[in-house]
Order: C-alpha cells, then structure tokens, then sequence
C-alpha cells in the first residue's frame, strides 16, 4: 500500500488517546490526536486522515455526530467508533452515520489492530478500484474521440469533395 497512514484518535481520556497513540506509532502509523469534537473537526480540514477511531462520548458532542461532521471534511476516512457503552441503539447509529466499524472498551489491542489494517486495506482497494475507473472512463472517451474526428475528416473530405466537383466549380465560376 506504499504510503504511511494517518491515523486520527478522538478521545477526551488522555490515558486511551496516549495508549493507543503509542501502539498505533509503533505498528508504523502517523498518529494525531484530538480530545474533543471541535478539535478533530478543526485538524480534519487542514490534514488528510486515511483513519479515525472516535469515542462515542466526547464533551462537546456524540461521536455518531461527529461522524457525520468528518464526512463532511474527509469523505474517504475510514472511521470506527471505540465505546464502553455498548448498545445496540450506539452500534445502529454509528453505522448509519457513517462508522465502518465498532470497537468496545476495555481494548483487545490485537484486535483494535486487525480492524484498523482492515479497515486501511478497503480504503486501498477502493482508492485504486476509482483509479481503475478513472483510467477506463479515460481510455473509453480518448476512443470516441478519435472515432468522431476520423468521422469529422471523413464529412470534410466528403464536402471538400463535393465542392471541387468540376460541373461545381465551372457554375460557379460563371455567377
């Protein structure tokens, strides 16, 4: 996959934005963190985040909120809700809003970590399933293209034809 992911950590307990800061750094991942909505909205829109792991309490809003206020600044952040207040309701909303995923607390760091490559490998596979689109829909147009100029250069040469008719030109040479 290349590049370093950034990673973005939503929490208001300093202790969870730390620890998993620190192991997400030492898997390789460029970490960021933020202790409240405002302050992960405000990071969002000056830096690319491949992947946010959001808290579903935070002390300005609800992490189901401020998925959809990410979206609106990084519409291709993979993003999971982490939560100690498991529900149904929490796990349904987050998804609508936008949550790929859902991760409980106490954290299973292994598999906090599997989510997070999971997640990042989609993000990849959809990030070049676009390019491969892109390059089709290139590729395609560039041939309908060069169809309509040989069509376009088949008319003139046509009409060019029909002008330099002899009869054509003998009429109207006489007018």
């Amino acid at each position: 996959m290349g590049e370093t992911a950034r990673i973005l950590v939503v929490d208001d307990d300093e202790s969870v934005r730390k620890v998993l800061a620190t192991i997400l750094e030492e898997e390789g991942y460029a970490v960021d963190t933020a202790k409240n909505g405002r302050e992960a909205i405000k990071k969002s829109k000056v830096k690319f985040y491949n992947l946010a792991l959001i808290d579903i309490r935070l002390p300005d809003m609800e992490g189901t909120r401020l998925l959809t206020k990410i979206k609106d600044t990084t519409p291709k952040m993979r993003k999971i809700i982490i939560t100690c207040y498991p529900s149904l309701q929490n796990a349904i909303e987050a998804l609508n809003r936008g949550a790929h995923a859902y991760v409980l607390k106490p954290f299973d760091m292994e598999k906090v970590l599997e989510i997070v490559k999971e997640q990042l490998r989609k993000q990849w596979k959809e990030k070049k399933y676009n390019q491969e689109k892109v390059t089709e829909f290139i590729e395609t147009r560039v041939k309908e293209l060069e169809k309509e100029k040989t069509v376009t250069q088949q008319k003139l040469k046509l009409f060019s034809s029909h002008f330099n008719h002899p009869k054509l030109i003998s009429t109207t040479r006489k007018s």
